[in-house]
This record gives C-alpha cells, structure tokens and sequence, in this order.
C-alpha cells in the first residue's frame, strides 16, 4: 500500500479571473483546473489527497462531492501556512511522502510527478523542488545551483541580482516532501512569526522557506527538472485560461490523432480526454464531443456536431447533429439539424433526416425518420417508414404516455399520434390523420375530415 499522499492548494480568490466562483473551479476543456490537478497525482503513486479550501470553500467542496479531505485556510498567509492547515493529514503519512501541488496549475502531468518522487526517494531527500527549463522565466523563483548543478536556493524575482536574473530554470510551486521532515519544519516556520514578515509586515509563510530551514538543518533538498515546461503554467485571468485550453485541446487531439483517428481541420473540435473514438473515424469541423462518449470505426462526425456521454457505432455518420446521454448503432446516417435526446436508441440502418428530434425512444432496425418530425416516448419497430411533420403527442398536461410503432408501418405525412396508442405491424395510417386509437395490424387508419368543395365560395364572398 502506498503511504504517498499530496495536499492541493487551492484557497486563492483569483481576483483577475473575475468568475463568480472560484478560480480553480474554471474548466480547462470541459474539466476544472482542480479536477485536473487531481487527475495528475492519482495517476502517480499517491492514493489519499487533500485540497485547502478558502475562497468559495463550499462550492469547492461540492464539486469534489466529499471524495477526497478538504481543510480550511480561512487566512490566505502565504503557501506554508496552507500547507500547515493540512497538518494532521500529513501526519497520518508520517512515514511516507506528500506532493504538494497548485490548484491552478492543471498541466502538470503524471510524468513529471513520477520522476521527481524516483528522485526524490533515491536520493533520500527531505524535499524535492519540481522545477522546469523556459524561455521567459520573468516572475518566477529561480533555482539556484552550484558549479556541479547541486540545489541551493530558490530567488524570487524581486530578490534576484542581475546574474540570477539570467537563470532560466524556475520553481513550478509543486513539490515531494518527506511528510515528518516537512512537518517539522513548518513548526519551525509558524514558531518565528517575526522572522516571516513581508513588505507591509503582513506575516505570511511560504514553502521556499521551508526548504531553508530543512537545508540548515544538513536534510537534503533537491531539484528534479521535468522535460515539460507547460506544467508551471497556470492561469490568473480568462487571456491565459484560454492558452491552457488550446495547450490541452492540441494535446487531446493530436493522441487521437495518433491513435488512428482523421481530423483533416482542428479548427472548433474540442474533445474531452475520456472520449474513445476508433479507427479511421472522421471529426470535421466545429464538432465538440464530451463525458464518456465512445464512438465506433470507420465513422464521420460533424461537422458542426455536439456529443455528450454518447455511444455511437461504426460506419455511422452525424451531420450537424446534437446527440446526448444516447445511444446510434452501425450504419447510421443522421442530420442536418438533428437533436437526439437522452435515452433514444437508435438502431442499426436507421436513416434520420433534417429538423427531426428523438427523445427517450428506441428506433428499430432499417426504420426511416425523413424529417420534420418529432418521435418522444416512442417504442418503434424494424423497417418503419414516418412521413414528415409526423408528432407523437406525448404529454397530455400532467402525465407522460407512450407510443407502439410495429414492424413495417407506414406513417403519413403530417400524423399526430396522440399517445398511449399503438399502431400493429404493416398497418398504414392515411397523411394529415389524429390518431387517438389503437390501428391494427395490416390496416390503414385514417382520421381526418372528408373533404368539402365549395364551389364559387369566392365569387360569392
């Protein structure tokens, strides 16, 4: 079992992002920047995670939906003092090792946590800063080695000299600390309150300070360099939030790509990380595919296409279409400007055309839905065929009722089948009826008045 733990900071207001909720609330391609961070330390070997709440600490609490520790840091007083909040779950690990990751920095990948705790475990370290390599480093702490690339401080920015100044490797904020040594340590810190006061001679207490304090006591304290500089990235405001989304979305699509997936024009495709499309499937334009949807072999979705937690089958073609929490067989081709609604099942063979809408329906084979209509609360047979402007009136004010389509039915043109009503195999029902009646099999209903010619009405009026 592993005795690997990571506590999450995620208390900052994030005032620049301007949300009404929380900053690590903001999506990131359909997942929150603290859901993604998560998702990072749960793919290492760490199994018990811990988030520090501040800002909006209910609606944080509510979206981890009370899977994982959450602790309060109700004074935001710097980095170490909301690790300190977590205190007594690190001491529950004492004998392992804590990560300590930002909530706003949802890049971080499982990579670059794993290596850093092989480092930071052979190396017996007390602490091991993750640091990366980039092309600006303005702003950010840097890693100051010695002549053979041994650790030896983090600089901020503001403290830095002009040599430092030059150094391009920078403290990503994330770490592995031995848990014991790190609570010690952050005793030492909470113990000389006046030794921690900056600028306005506010108190705070940050974690670079407990790397200072490990290092005066001869712990060793390293630096593991990961080979991907996007994990320091985070995001202060909507401008840098939708650099995350275009780093993550390229990424998402070019694995999908590389898995055997088409994608001739990225432009508008968003797909989300658990999508499963297989091979030799097309994605168009504008097409945006979400949840736990899973598409077949051999298909073409979109373009200007929307999925949601959808199965969709192989050789089966979405043309402007909105399909959600459904299921689309083989062999199927639906569109334009279709909406299929949750709980519709539509079976293999079946031909939707344009401006029609299925909801909480099952399709059968072969069957055959042109246009123009709307098919809800609907069990429909094999090798049916619904005239346009076809309706299954099914709410008659306060209740829900069903329709029954048999095997081989033939709806007219412009039907309303006003449910509970049933309509047997081969039966026929004439354009333009109201159907409030069961029609037998093999027989045609028509419900509708007879036709009155008025002859020169007009004249006369």
């Amino acid at each position: 079992m592993s005795l690997n733990c990571t506590v999450i900071l995620a208390a900052g207001e994030g005032t620049r992002m301007k949300t009404l909720s929380s900053k690590v609330l903001t999506k990131v391609v359909f997942k929150s920047m603290l859901e993604r961070t998560i998702d990072a330390a749960l793919k290492s070997d760490v199994e018990d995670v811990c988030v520090v709440t501040g800002h909006k600490s209910e609606e944080v609490r509510k979206v981890l939906d009370d899977k994982y520790e959450t602790v309060l840091q109700s004074e935001l007083l710097g980095t170490g003092h909301a690790v300190m909040q977590a205190r007594d779950f690190i001491s529950r690990h004492a004998d392992g090792n804590v990560l300590i990751l930002n909530g706003d920095a949802p890049l971080m990948d499982v990579e670059t946590v794993s290596g850093a705790l092989k480092m930071h475990t052979e190396s017996s370290n007390s602490a091991t800063v993750i640091s990366a390599s980039i092309d600006n480093p303005f702003g950010y702490g840097r890693i100051v080695r010695d002549e053979n690339g041994k650790f030896l401080r983090i600089v901020e920015q503001k403290h830095a000299s002009e040599e430092e100044q030059k150094i391009c490797e920078i403290n990503s904020g994330a770490y592995w600390f031995k848990c014991g040594d790190l609570i010690a340590a952050l005793d030492t810190l909470l113990s000389s309150p006046e030794k921690y006061a900056h600028g306005d001679k506010k108190v705070e207490y940050y974690l670079p300070e407990v790397l200072e304090i490990l290092m005066e006591e001869n712990k060793n304290v390293g630096a593991f360099t990961t080979d991907n500089p996007d994990v320091v990235l985070g995001a202060n405001d909507r401008v840098q939030l939708l650099e995350l989304n275009e780093i993550v979305r390229h990424k998402i699509l070019n694995a999908q790509m590389l898995n055997g997936v088409s994608i001739p024009c990225t432009d508008g495709i968003i797909i989300g990380d658990d999508v499963v499309i297989g091979k030799d499937t097309e994605i168009l334009p504008n097409t945006i595919i979400r949840g736990k949807t899973v598409i077949g072999e051999n298909s073409v979705i979109g373009p200007n296409t929307v999925i949601d937690d959808s199965t969709i089958g192989n050789n089966t073609h979405l043309d402007n279409v909105k399909c959600n929490c459904a299921t689309v067989c083989d062999n199927v081709t639906v569109g334009p400007f279709v909406n299929i609604r949750p709980n519709a099942v539509v079976s293999d063979s079946v031909h939707i055309g344009n401006f029609v809408e299925i909801k909480n329906s099952n399709i059968g084979n072969g069957s055959k839905v042109p246009h123009l209509s709307y098919i809800g609360d609907t069990d429909m047979g094999s090798k049916c065929n619904i005239g346009g402007g076809t309706i299954t009136v099914n709410y008659d004010g306060k209740k829900k009722h069903r329709t029954t389509i048999g095997n081989d039915v033939f709806v007219g043109c412009n039907t309303k089948l006003v449910a509970p009503v049933k309509l047997g195999n081969h039966s026929y029902t004439a354009a333009g009826s109201t159907l409030t009646e069961d029609v037998p099999e093999d027989s045609l209903a028509i419900a509708r008045s007879r036709q009155v010619i008025k002859v020169n009405w007009n004249k006369n009026k």
